[in-house]
């Protein structure tokens, strides 16, 4: 039986795509273990608000009501044009806890939220830090608990797992599900795996002694974005970083609703991958490259192949480990509903992720929000 040379190419990006899914098994397989710290050594919780008077309304009374003896809550008015400022000084007459810091733009850091989050690190009187966005929700009374638990003699960073509220009927709101939740998969592994590269400040926790210890921002202060995943990725290892799967652990905020909204935040995270050490752009990078590679091969040996069968038992091979794994860790980060279709979402993803990365290249974002 002659075979072509799509065949054969075909072969060697479906085997590269199933051995990285096996590597991102963890995830969805591993078995979830509590950490020993102390759930309710002091905190300081540390939120960055840019006009955000109504998500703060609704997030404030959440982390007031946190199952933790022993919390501040820092809430930074990032040079808000609303009504953020009133909203937190208000709060702040009801409850001791909530403190403030009030940034007036800097000329040299004009809308830089690196610069804002600084100020409120340096306000904060306890040396663990958990960093939640303004319009997060914890998606539990024992998320600031749990994250806490995690900080410990060793461990002086807590990967979280920050997703967005299911809109139904709406296929913008899958997409950001689907790439929120893979994305999650990916570092998640990485991290598990002794290899943490990313993570996101919906959810994130460090100490103030390992934010300081490498100058806290200031390699990539100038980088639009990365508060979070470039910080995580220049300081992270395998022996001071933890990672939390606890479901009661997690937070949700509200995703765009508007494709362009959508594809501006977007711009923002694809240009700080950008900044990634080499050795992760690599890894991520040559994946995406299989990704596509698979993709388009598997047209071209379907139409210029005639080993229709075999091709067809390869296709599925690769789908049917994709479905398992992904749909696995998925399925932890409640993320159910969407796994029917994730093949689909897939191709759109990879299709949408190479347009960002050419516009980004041709008008780069100028400010975080």
């Amino acid at each position: 039986m002659e075979v072509g040379v799509f065949f054969f190419i075909l072969i060697g990006f479906a085997a590269i795509n199933i051995a990285y899914y096996i590597f991102l098994s963890k995830v969805g397989f591993s078995q979830i273990d509590e950490p020993l710290g102390d759930s309710h050594k002091a905190v300081s919780v540390i939120i960055c608000s840019k006009n955000e008077q109504e998500n703060l309304k609704i997030l404030i009374p959440k982390l007031l009501k946190q199952n933790h003896s022993n919390f501040e809550l820092i809430l930074i008015n990032d040079a808000s044009h609303d009504d953020t400022r009133y909203v937190i000084e208000e709060f702040m007459t009801q409850d001791k806890r909530i403190k403030m810091v009030h940034v007036v733009n800097n000329e040299n850091f004009w809308g830089n939220k690196k610069y804002a989050l600084t100020l409120g690190i340096k306000k904060a009187v306890n040396d663990s830090l958990i960093f939640i966005d303004a319009d997060c929700v914890p998606n539990s009374n024992e998320w600031l608990a749990i994250m806490t638990r995690h900080l410990t003699i060793e461990k002086s960073i807590v990967l979280g797992y920050g997703g967005y509220q299911n809109v139904k009927k709406s296929l913008l709101n899958a997409l950001i599900r689907f790439e929120t939740g893979f994305t999650a998969i990916q570092y998640f592994s990485y991290a598990m795996r002794g290899n943490p590269y990313m993570g996101v400040g919906r959810n994130l926790a460090y100490t103030a002694t390992q934010f300081y210890k490498v100058g806290g921002f200031i390699s990539h202060m100038k980088v639009l974005g990365g508060d979070d995943d470039l910080f995580v990725n220049q300081v992270a290892t395998y022996e001071n970083t933890a990672v939390s799967l606890n479901e009661a652990s997690f937070t949700y905020s509200m995703p765009k609703t508007s494709w362009p909204a959508w594809w501006n935040q977007k711009k923002r995270h694809v240009n700080t991958a950008n900044h990634y050490k080499k050795s992760h752009k690599l890894l991520l990078g040559f994946f995406y490259l299989t990704q596509i590679g698979f993709l388009i091969s598997s047209v071209l040996a379907l139409v210029f192949d005639n080993n229709w069968m075999i091709l067809s038992v390869i296709i599925i091979l690769r789908y049917l480990v994709f479905w398992i794994v992904v749909g696995k860790g998925l399925a932890r980060f409640r993320e159910s509903d969407i796994i029917i279709i994730i093949p689909f979402l897939e191709i759109l993803l990879v299709g949408t992720q190479f347009a960002l990365f050419i516009e980004n290249i041709l008008h780069p974002p100028k400010q975080w929000k």
